[in-house]
Protein backbone atom coordinates (compact mmCIF):
# COMPACT_ATOMS: atom_id res chain seq x y z
CA UNK A 1 0.00 0.00 0.00
CA UNK A 2 1.41 3.63 -1.09
CA UNK A 3 0.53 6.58 1.75
CA UNK A 4 1.81 9.52 -0.15
CA UNK A 5 5.18 9.21 -1.12
CA UNK A 6 5.90 6.35 1.07
CA UNK A 7 5.14 2.49 0.15
CA UNK A 8 3.95 0.05 3.26
CA UNK A 9 4.48 -3.61 3.62
CA UNK A 10 1.31 -4.41 5.24
CA UNK A 11 1.04 -8.32 4.44
CA UNK A 12 4.52 -8.13 6.48
CA UNK A 13 4.91 -5.32 8.93
CA UNK A 14 2.83 -3.17 11.76
CA UNK A 15 3.77 0.34 11.53
CA UNK A 16 2.68 3.25 13.53
CA UNK A 17 0.40 6.12 13.29
CA UNK A 18 1.13 8.55 16.06
CA UNK A 19 -1.54 10.88 17.38
CA UNK A 20 -1.35 14.74 17.03
CA UNK A 21 -4.46 16.20 19.14
CA UNK A 22 -4.89 19.49 17.93
CA UNK A 23 -7.93 20.09 20.47
CA UNK A 24 -8.19 21.61 23.90
CA UNK A 25 -10.61 18.46 25.03
CA UNK A 26 -8.83 15.14 23.94
CA UNK A 27 -9.62 12.68 26.98
CA UNK A 28 -5.65 12.35 27.10
CA UNK A 29 -3.41 15.29 25.74
CA UNK A 30 -6.07 17.86 25.01
CA UNK A 31 -4.98 21.48 25.21
CA UNK A 32 -1.04 19.91 24.54
CA UNK A 33 -0.09 20.36 21.05
CA UNK A 34 -3.20 23.01 20.17
CA UNK A 35 -0.61 25.60 18.38
CA UNK A 36 0.86 25.23 15.22
CA UNK A 37 4.45 25.88 16.93
CA UNK A 38 3.56 23.09 19.55
CA UNK A 39 2.07 20.66 16.67
CA UNK A 40 5.24 20.75 14.52
CA UNK A 41 7.93 20.23 17.79
CA UNK A 42 5.37 17.09 18.21
CA UNK A 43 5.98 15.93 15.07
CA UNK A 44 9.50 16.01 14.91
CA UNK A 45 9.56 14.36 17.92
CA UNK A 46 7.32 11.59 16.93
CA UNK A 47 8.98 11.18 13.65
CA UNK A 48 12.28 10.87 15.41
CA UNK A 49 11.06 8.59 17.97
CA UNK A 50 9.77 5.78 14.38
CA UNK A 51 6.45 7.37 13.38
CA UNK A 52 5.06 6.14 10.16
CA UNK A 53 2.28 8.69 9.85
CA UNK A 54 1.15 11.43 11.52
CA UNK A 55 -2.96 11.80 12.35
CA UNK A 56 -4.11 14.88 12.84
CA UNK A 57 -7.39 15.87 14.62
CA UNK A 58 -8.98 19.28 15.15
CA UNK A 59 -12.45 18.01 17.09
CA UNK A 60 -12.08 15.10 20.42
CA UNK A 61 -14.35 12.19 19.64
CA UNK A 62 -14.05 11.00 23.38
CA UNK A 63 -17.12 9.60 24.57
CA UNK A 64 -19.61 12.78 24.90
CA UNK A 65 -18.05 15.02 22.97
CA UNK A 66 -19.66 17.89 21.79
CA UNK A 67 -19.44 18.52 18.04
CA UNK A 68 -17.59 21.67 16.52
CA UNK A 69 -18.42 23.27 13.42
CA UNK A 70 -16.78 22.82 10.09
CA UNK A 71 -15.10 25.47 9.95
CA UNK A 72 -13.63 25.57 13.19
CA UNK A 73 -12.03 22.37 12.72
CA UNK A 74 -10.80 23.30 9.40
CA UNK A 75 -8.57 26.09 11.02
CA UNK A 76 -7.21 24.03 13.57
CA UNK A 77 -6.17 21.29 11.10
CA UNK A 78 -5.34 22.78 8.31
CA UNK A 79 -2.47 25.01 8.75
CA UNK A 80 -0.74 21.70 11.03
CA UNK A 81 -1.15 19.49 7.94
CA UNK A 82 0.10 22.19 5.79
CA UNK A 83 3.23 22.93 8.07
CA UNK A 84 3.73 19.28 8.82
CA UNK A 85 3.88 18.91 4.56
CA UNK A 86 5.56 21.65 4.44
CA UNK A 87 9.11 20.86 6.84
CA UNK A 88 8.94 16.67 6.73
CA UNK A 89 8.74 13.83 4.05
CA UNK A 90 5.86 11.79 6.16
CA UNK A 91 2.94 10.72 5.25
CA UNK A 92 -0.27 13.01 7.31
CA UNK A 93 -3.43 11.75 7.99
CA UNK A 94 -6.70 13.80 8.54
CA UNK A 95 -8.92 12.51 11.56
CA UNK A 96 -12.48 13.80 10.42
CA UNK A 97 -15.81 12.46 9.45
CA UNK A 98 -16.87 15.49 7.62
CA UNK A 99 -16.27 15.59 4.09
CA UNK A 100 -15.84 19.25 3.98
CA UNK A 101 -13.10 19.18 6.26
CA UNK A 102 -11.81 16.23 4.62
CA UNK A 103 -11.59 18.13 1.14
CA UNK A 104 -10.00 20.68 2.55
CA UNK A 105 -7.41 18.85 4.42
CA UNK A 106 -6.65 16.97 0.64
CA UNK A 107 -6.27 20.02 -0.39
CA UNK A 108 -3.55 21.28 1.40
CA UNK A 109 -1.81 17.80 1.27
CA UNK A 110 -2.92 14.98 3.74
CA UNK A 111 -2.84 11.37 2.11
CA UNK A 112 -4.85 9.73 4.43
CA UNK A 113 -8.65 9.95 5.79
CA UNK A 114 -9.23 8.71 9.08
CA UNK A 115 -13.37 8.37 9.43
CA UNK A 116 -14.49 6.86 12.43
CA UNK A 117 -17.97 6.59 10.98
CA UNK A 118 -16.36 4.33 8.17
CA UNK A 119 -18.25 6.58 5.10
CA UNK A 120 -21.38 6.23 7.20
CA UNK A 121 -21.87 9.52 8.28
CA UNK A 122 -21.65 12.02 6.00
CA UNK A 123 -22.67 10.63 2.24
CA UNK A 124 -20.79 13.25 0.42
CA UNK A 125 -17.21 11.70 2.33
CA UNK A 126 -16.76 8.31 0.31
CA UNK A 127 -17.32 10.59 -3.24
CA UNK A 128 -14.37 12.87 -1.70
CA UNK A 129 -11.75 10.24 -1.02
CA UNK A 130 -12.48 8.59 -4.36
CA UNK A 131 -12.24 11.91 -6.43
CA UNK A 132 -8.83 12.59 -4.60
CA UNK A 133 -7.14 9.00 -5.15
CA UNK A 134 -6.10 9.01 -0.96
CA UNK A 135 -6.02 6.34 1.17
CA UNK A 136 -8.90 5.93 3.54
CA UNK A 137 -8.97 4.44 7.15
CA UNK A 138 -12.69 3.51 8.05
CA UNK A 139 -13.50 2.50 11.28
CA UNK A 140 -16.50 0.02 12.51
CA UNK A 141 -18.75 2.35 14.83
CA UNK A 142 -22.66 2.65 15.91
CA UNK A 143 -25.01 4.45 17.85
CA UNK A 144 -25.76 1.75 20.18
CA UNK A 145 -23.66 -1.06 21.20
CA UNK A 146 -26.56 -3.41 21.12
CA UNK A 147 -25.67 -6.66 19.30
CA UNK A 148 -26.90 -10.26 18.48
CA UNK A 149 -23.64 -11.66 17.79
CA UNK A 150 -20.78 -9.22 18.46
CA UNK A 151 -17.77 -10.64 16.53
CA UNK A 152 -20.27 -11.27 13.75
CA UNK A 153 -21.89 -8.32 13.39
CA UNK A 154 -18.74 -5.85 14.16
CA UNK A 155 -16.86 -7.36 10.80
CA UNK A 156 -19.69 -7.32 8.80
CA UNK A 157 -20.56 -3.92 9.75
CA UNK A 158 -16.98 -3.02 9.20
CA UNK A 159 -16.83 -4.94 5.69
CA UNK A 160 -20.47 -2.67 4.67
CA UNK A 161 -17.71 0.40 5.13
CA UNK A 162 -15.17 -0.96 2.23
CA UNK A 163 -18.45 -2.03 0.05
CA UNK A 164 -19.33 1.76 0.24
CA UNK A 165 -15.72 3.12 -0.42
CA UNK A 166 -15.25 0.31 -3.36
CA UNK A 167 -19.03 0.98 -4.75
CA UNK A 168 -18.00 4.82 -4.56
CA UNK A 169 -14.55 4.77 -6.67
CA UNK A 170 -12.23 3.74 -4.36
CA UNK A 171 -10.02 1.08 -4.94
CA UNK A 172 -9.35 -1.75 -2.59
CA UNK A 173 -5.72 -0.85 -2.33
CA UNK A 174 -6.72 2.59 -0.73
CA UNK A 175 -8.47 0.85 2.23
CA UNK A 176 -7.60 0.16 5.68
CA UNK A 177 -10.41 -1.00 8.07
CA UNK A 178 -10.40 -0.57 11.86
CA UNK A 179 -12.73 -2.82 14.28
CA UNK A 180 -13.23 1.12 16.49
CA UNK A 181 -12.22 -0.04 20.08
CA UNK A 182 -14.12 2.36 21.96
CA UNK A 183 -16.54 3.52 19.50
CA UNK A 184 -20.00 2.08 20.21
CA UNK A 185 -18.71 -1.16 22.16
CA UNK A 186 -19.05 -2.26 25.92
CA UNK A 187 -16.46 -2.56 27.72
CA UNK A 188 -16.64 -6.62 27.40
CA UNK A 189 -17.22 -5.72 23.65
CA UNK A 190 -13.97 -3.86 23.59
CA UNK A 191 -12.03 -6.91 25.15
CA UNK A 192 -13.44 -9.38 22.33
CA UNK A 193 -12.74 -6.58 19.82
CA UNK A 194 -9.04 -7.01 20.26
CA UNK A 195 -9.36 -10.59 21.32
CA UNK A 196 -10.85 -11.69 17.84
CA UNK A 197 -8.63 -9.03 15.70
CA UNK A 198 -7.19 -12.17 13.53
CA UNK A 199 -10.79 -12.34 12.06
CA UNK A 200 -11.09 -9.12 10.58
CA UNK A 201 -7.23 -9.29 9.34
CA UNK A 202 -7.85 -12.45 7.36
CA UNK A 203 -10.56 -10.25 5.42
CA UNK A 204 -7.98 -8.99 2.72
CA UNK A 205 -7.67 -5.57 3.76
CA UNK A 206 -4.86 -3.99 6.18
CA UNK A 207 -6.34 -3.15 9.54
CA UNK A 208 -5.41 -0.09 12.26
CA UNK A 209 -5.61 -1.33 16.09
CA UNK A 210 -6.66 2.18 17.93
CA UNK A 211 -6.36 1.26 21.51
CA UNK A 212 -3.89 3.90 22.99
CA UNK A 213 -4.54 4.72 26.45
CA UNK A 214 -8.39 4.24 26.23
CA UNK A 215 -10.68 3.47 28.85
CA UNK A 216 -10.32 -0.40 27.68
CA UNK A 217 -6.96 0.15 29.65
CA UNK A 218 -8.20 2.03 32.46
CA UNK A 219 -10.61 -0.16 33.50
CA UNK A 220 -9.01 -3.30 33.15
CA UNK A 221 -6.15 -1.93 35.17
CA UNK A 222 -8.07 0.60 37.07
CA UNK A 223 -5.52 3.80 35.98
CA UNK A 224 -5.68 6.94 35.33
CA UNK A 225 -4.83 8.10 31.27
CA UNK A 226 -1.25 8.75 32.26
CA UNK A 227 -0.64 5.50 33.40
CA UNK A 228 -2.02 3.25 30.50
CA UNK A 229 1.47 2.58 28.71
CA UNK A 230 2.00 -0.66 29.58
CA UNK A 231 -1.81 -2.08 28.97
CA UNK A 232 -1.36 -0.02 25.70
CA UNK A 233 1.63 -2.10 24.87
CA UNK A 234 -0.24 -5.55 25.37
CA UNK A 235 -2.58 -4.54 22.63
CA UNK A 236 0.34 -3.74 20.64
CA UNK A 237 1.66 -6.63 20.56
CA UNK A 238 -1.89 -8.65 19.82
CA UNK A 239 -1.79 -6.26 16.99
CA UNK A 240 1.64 -7.70 15.64
CA UNK A 241 0.25 -11.59 16.72
CA UNK A 242 -3.31 -10.96 14.57
CA UNK A 243 -1.90 -9.54 11.95
CA UNK A 244 -2.42 -6.09 11.87
CA UNK A 245 -0.57 -3.31 9.28
CA UNK A 246 -0.93 -0.23 11.77
CA UNK A 247 -1.51 0.64 15.30
CA UNK A 248 -2.51 4.45 16.40
CA UNK A 249 -0.71 5.40 19.40
CA UNK A 250 0.68 8.21 21.45
CA UNK A 251 3.97 6.77 22.94
CA UNK A 252 6.00 6.48 19.83
CA UNK A 253 8.84 5.40 21.11
CA UNK A 254 7.82 2.36 23.22
CA UNK A 255 5.58 1.32 20.73
CA UNK A 256 7.72 1.07 18.26
CA UNK A 257 9.88 -0.86 20.60
CA UNK A 258 7.20 -3.09 21.22
CA UNK A 259 6.51 -3.86 17.62
CA UNK A 260 10.17 -4.88 17.01
CA UNK A 261 10.48 -7.49 19.35
CA UNK A 262 6.84 -9.20 18.79
CA UNK A 263 8.29 -9.06 14.94
CA UNK A 264 11.56 -10.12 15.38
CA UNK A 265 9.87 -13.41 17.54
CA UNK A 266 7.06 -13.60 14.86
CA UNK A 267 9.94 -13.48 12.27
CA UNK A 268 11.30 -16.77 13.86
Amino acid sequence: MKIGNTQFDTENKTYVMGILNITPNSFSDGGSWNSLDKALFRTEQMIKEGADIIDVGGESTRPGYTMISESEEIERIVPVIAGIKERFDIPVSADTYKSAVAKKALETGADLINDIWGLKYDKNMAKVISRSGAVCCLMHNREKPEYRDFVKDMINETMECAEIALNSGIKRDKIILDPGVGFGKTYEQNLMCVKHLHQLCERGYPVLLGCSRKSLIGNTLDLPVEERLEGTLVTTVMAVLSGCAFVRVHDIKENVRAIKMAEAIMDR
